[in-house]
């Protein structure tokens, strides 16, 4: 099955990416980990949240896993800087080149709102897991963000987003589909939960907001949009709406997380 990445690798998306961790995208997973144990990382992207992962689970080996060379070259030059040591593997989560039974942790962050089948994904993360082991995934639930000041700029944000993420066969409210997606591929015990992030500090705003303001412009999802005939006006328009917000001292914006911790 083709996939495709909806954000693409711009330095925008990667800003916002080198920004997660262990602690704030995978707090769900954490009291599950051990060291010793052997943990599959599926969509390392710049490989922060793989990084923080490998150390609690060493000695055991962790692989970072992307779905090309060009990809996973990002988490190489990542843990280029580092002291901590991965496989690296080129893969499609929805036919893994890998073996059965092979980890005891499998973690997917924000990966399968972008895939064409997250059931069939969910079941191969399965099939390489060993029995008893954890498949972990954690996905946005765009529809269910919430923000002020209610800038008319941002709900079009997010009917371009909703609409670009769709054509591209994703599903941007995967957070809530987690636990039907896991019950779908046969998984018998899940565990669901959710978390959040929240954008609330001036610092915090300008970051998040300066990120979006960029992201709407230059990334994957701006070449997408133009191609599909939004005019460049419009992405102008909603990138000062994010800087317009990010300006504002009451801004807020909490963005809901859907998690399961399933066993294999």
């Amino acid at each position: 099955m083709n996939n495709v990445y909806t954000h693409g690798h711009h330095e925008s998306v990667l800003r916002s990416h080198s920004w997660r961790t262990a602690e704030n995208s995978a707090g769900y997973l954490l009291p599950q980990l051990r060291p010793g144990q052997t943990l599959l990382d599926i969509g390392a992207g710049p490989g922060t949240i793989t990084a923080d992962l490998a150390r609690l689970v060493q000695p055991g080996r962790t692989t970072a896993l992307e779905a090309s060379e060009s990809a996973l070259d990002i988490t190489r030059a990542t843990f280029a800087k580092l002291d901590v040591s991965v496989d690296f593997v080129v893969g499609d989560v929805h036919r893994l080149d890998l073996p059965d039974d092979s980890y005891d942790v499998v973690h997917a962050h924000q990966v399968l709102q972008h895939v064409a089948d997250p059931v069939q994904a969910l079941r191969e993360m399965r099939r390489v897991c060993k029995p008893g082991g954890i498949v972990a995934a954690r996905d946005s639930d765009y529809r269910a963000f919430t923000w002020f000041p209610e800038l008319p700029e941002l709900d079009e944000w997010m009917a371009l987003y909703q609409r670009m993420a769709r054509a591209n066969s994703g599903e941007p409210d995967a957070g809530r589909r987690l636990l039907s997606w896991a019950r779908a591929a046969g998984f018998e015990k899940v565990e669901a939960t959710a978390s959040n992030w929240t954008f609330a500090n001036e610092a915090d705003r300008a970051w998040w907001g300066g990120m979006w303001a960029d992201r709407i412009l230059h990334s994957a999802l701006a070449d997408q949009a133009l191609a599909s005939g939004v005019p460049q006006e419009a992405l102008d328009r909603i990138s000062e709406a994010w800087r317009t917000w990010a300006a504002d001292p009451a801004g807020f914006m909490s963005l809901l997380h859907g998690e399961i911790l399933a066993t294999a």
